[in-house]
């Protein structure tokens, strides 16, 4: 520096200035260093500092809100696939219980069909029984009549029931 300062004081060069003006300069310069360092450096210093915490924090801030979200996500897909689940479920309990029902139901049907024609048939066999005993009195007494014109007198029914009955039971035999 000081062989500037010579050189300047030696030659009178339009773009060095004067010897006496670049010591006040740097000397000023200090000066100002000095002041800036004790009075605006530190607030400029502290603000830089609390700028940087407040980025960082925000930063820490959106990133734990980032995981909190990634939670929340996962704990709906979760609750989502529960909800799935449960009513994947609910549907085949629902439809095996129609099932129950519908094989309840034709097993009742099936039984009340099966009842209904068992008492047909005894209705038909009580039918038929009456019938067939109706036409043996019938039968019986066409038989009287008939031996009664023979033999053109009154018979006593009670004397010929051990005949009349063989006659049926051989008419019955043979209708088989």
């Amino acid at each position: 520096m000081v062989s500037i300062l010579l050189a300047a004081s030696q030659s009178s060069n339009p773009i060095l200035p004067a010897s006496g003006e670049i010591i006040w300069s740097v000397l000023s310069f200090f000066v100002l260093m000095a002041i800036l360092a004790k009075v605006a450096f530190p607030p400029i210093s502290k603000m830089l500092k609390d700028r940087s915490e407040k980025i960082r924090g925000d930063i820490e801030a959106a990133e734990r809100a980032r995981n909190e979200a990634e939670l929340d996500r996962a704990k709906a897909e979760a609750q989502l696939a529960e909800a799935r689940h449960e009513s994947t479920r609910l549907i085949d309990e629902a439809r095996k219980t129609a099932e129950v029902i519908k094989a309840d139901l034709v097993k009742r049907a099936e039984g009340e069909v099966a009842e209904m024609r068992q008492r047909a048939e005894e209705a038909l066999e009580a039918e038929r029984q009456r019938l067939v005993f109706e036409l043996r009195g019938d039968i019986a007494d066409l038989a009287l009549e008939l031996a009664e014109k023979i033999l053109q007198s009154q018979l006593d029914r009670s004397s010929f029931d051990p005949l009349i009955a063989s006659f049926l039971a051989e008419s019955e035999a043979s209708s088989k």
